[in-house]
């Protein structure tokens, strides 16, 4: 025996934080801990609604109806208009979910027809516009736009989400249905395959080194991308690598101005649900 005291034994850490720990001070931290998370989720949200973008363009050629459809979506009123020459923009006011969308109309002339690109960072969607009952002597010139705008959404940043293609056969109420296929199929049928023909004889002659020729301004010749396929390579809708294209039939009666009442825009009403959709 040295007459010496025993040391006391050392405590445990947890058994040293135990008594801090109160029910009080756990409650606090359980409130600042969710608080934290849900100003993560909020943070992680707005970035990917940046990324995505919360418009939807309006992009096609002159006269295929981009700026009918958009009066007719915000105002619910349809006079004649004519070709644009700058960029119209309006909120929609979606029925079935009672939210509101921003649509861009972008004008569809050669010389500015690329000004589309200055809202693509904000587009969500893009709608394409095509005049269903001229697409056949104009298929050349559509499909050379449609193109410029396939290859402006392959070319985006992998950290960038692509926005997505939907394409209008507009003003399918200038066709005539059959006993067995509507108006808006007939419509969607024409404009599908002109554009995969047109776009074809495109991906072809770039394949084989040759120009194809460009209504641009600047431009006598493209060599753009954006129209790579799955399978044999050659160009269909169903097989474009840069993600899925819809397709919807659309019409508009147009009235005249002396028309006080509005006219019901019955034949957008496909439009509309796709806008319910994206938004």
């Amino acid at each position: 025996m040295d007459g010496r005291q025993p040391e006391p034994e050392a405590l445990s850490p947890t058994l040293a934080l135990a008594p801090v720990l109160t029910p009080q001070l756990q409650l606090v931290a359980a409130l600042l801990l969710a608080a934290f998370l849900v100003a993560i989720s909020v943070v992680l949200v707005r970035r990917k609604s940046t990324k995505r973008g919360d418009a939807v363009i309006l992009v096609g050629c002159s006269d295929a109806g981009k700026t009918t459809i958009l009066t007719a979506l915000a105002y619910r009123q349809t006079l004649p208009t004519h070709a644009s020459m700058q960029t119209n923009a309006a909120l929609v006011a979606l029925a079935s979910s009672h939210q509101t969308i921003r649509v861009i109309d972008v004008p569809g002339h050669p010389r500015i027809r690329d000004q589309f690109q200055e809202h693509l960072p904000s587009a969500k969607a893009i709608a394409f516009i095509v005049d269903a009952s001229t697409i056949s002597r104009n298929g050349p010139v559509v499909a050379e736009h449609l193109h410029m705008i396939m290859n402006a959404l392959t070319s985006l940043p992998p950290s960038r989400e692509t926005p997505s293609l939907t394409i209008l056969a507009h003003k399918c109420d200038l066709l005539k249905s059959t006993a067995t296929t509507s108006a808006e199929q007939l419509a969607i049928n024409r404009v599908r395959t002109i554009l995969e023909r047109e776009l074809e004889k495109r991906r072809a002659s770039q394949a084989n080194g040759v120009g194809v020729e460009s209504m641009g301004a600047e431009e006598s010749e493209s060599q753009m991308g954006g129209l790579e396929c799955t399978g044999s390579g050659e160009f269909k809708f169903s097989e474009w690598e840069g993600g899925e294209i819809g397709f919807i039939g659309t019409s508009v009666s147009v009235a005249h101005a002396a028309d006080e009442k509005h006219h019901e825009v019955d034949g957008l009403s496909p439009l509309c649900e796709w806008l319910d959709d994206v938004a």
